[in-house]
């Protein structure tokens, strides 16, 4: 990244990207390089990318596990929505391709991993409006991988740091509008992996730094965001923010990180679902001495393999 630009006033600054006050972002070329789709020989999942918008761009990855003839038997479908601070990554960074690939061979999962816009060129709402067209795309069964092999009945939102802040966005707006079908999907959980959620007033156990640096970022990629971090996209808790109650699913599932400053927000989310009188089942799980995002960056070691376990074993419970 360049360094040249230091008389800019610089609203959040990581490993990832630079992104200053003004809009401008410097990004690692790391964090958008891309690897094709195709046939992943480590796990025998094969993946293909549809374009499912022309006007805004908005593609999706397609994953499906080896399924050796048969036709009959319909598998679960997992919509996931990568990370990325809404500002870096796609479906095709190495490290979400990767893990997605895992995740569907491991599950036995059809998989639709969502492609969507980044800020600041875009700024949000865009990728909100992206993951959207995607979730009802993916239900409407368009593709013969979803058609031939998705059990609409178990639908599956999944997601990591923005994706994690994405997919409790998308269980709102389902649990408010529904999804529009010929045969109305069932959504029977949404997992959140160290979600991305902020607000206008610290919690008294996140550190000061970053929560103001990460709604400076808020401030920059949404200008047009209601009330700040205090926006219900970004604060599920805000007064005024949609009922936690509507969410859609069955169960819940929350993992954060002990060394990762989001962390408090995940059971604080999850007490205001339970408070608010949703239905449905909530778990939440945190591993001691990891960071944010650890199980994608490293998904080979021991706690990295608990994580997949745990969400392995929550898209399996029926």
């Amino acid at each position: 990244m360049d360094s040249s630009s230091s008389s800019r006033v610089i609203a959040f600054d990581c490993s990832s990207f630079r992104l200053y006050m003004d809009g401008q972002v410097e990004r690692a070329a790391q964090r958008m390089e891309t690897v094709p789709a195709g046939f992943d020989a480590d796990t025998g999942v094969a993946s293909k990318d549809v374009v499912i918008d022309g006007a805004t761009g908005t593609t999706v990855r397609l994953y499906l596990p080896p399924v050796q003839g048969d036709t009959t038997t319909k598998l679960p479908i997992v919509v996931f929505f990568h990370g990325g601070y809404f500002i870096v990554g796609s479906a095709g960074e190495p490290m979400y391709h990767r893990y997605v690939n895992l995740l569907v061979a491991r599950a036995r999962v059809v998989a639709v991993s969502v492609d969507y816009r980044l800020a600041p060129e875009h700024p949000l709402p865009a990728a909100y409006d992206d993951s959207w067209a995607a979730l009802k795309w993916a239900v409407s069964g368009a593709d013969p991988w979803l058609s031939d092999h998705g059990d609409l009945g178990r639908v599956f939102l999944v997601g990591v740091s923005a994706g994690g802040n994405i997919v409790h966005n998308m269980a709102v707006s389902v649990g408010v509008s529904g999804l529009p079908a010929a045969e109305p999907p069932r959504v029977e959980g949404v997992v959140l992996l160290h979600p991305s959620f902020s607000g206008e007033k610290k919690m008294e156990v996140e550190e000061g730094e970053f929560w103001r640096a990460n709604n400076n970022r808020w401030a920059v990629i949404f200008p047009g965001a209601t009330g700040g971090a205090d926006d219900p996209r970004i604060n599920p808790m805000a007064a005024g923010a949609p009922s936690l109650e509507k969410l859609v699913g069955e169960r819940l599932l929350v993992g954060t990180a002990s060394l990762d400053p989001r962390a408090p927000r995940g059971p604080a989310y999850c007490e205001a679902v339970r408070a608010s009188g949703w239905r449905g089942k909530v778990e939440w799980f945190e591993t001691e001495g990891e960071g944010h995002g650890f199980f994608v960056l490293n998904p080979g070691s021991h706690k990295a393999v608990e994580v997949m376990d745990r969400v392995v074993a929550f898209l399996a419970d029926q």
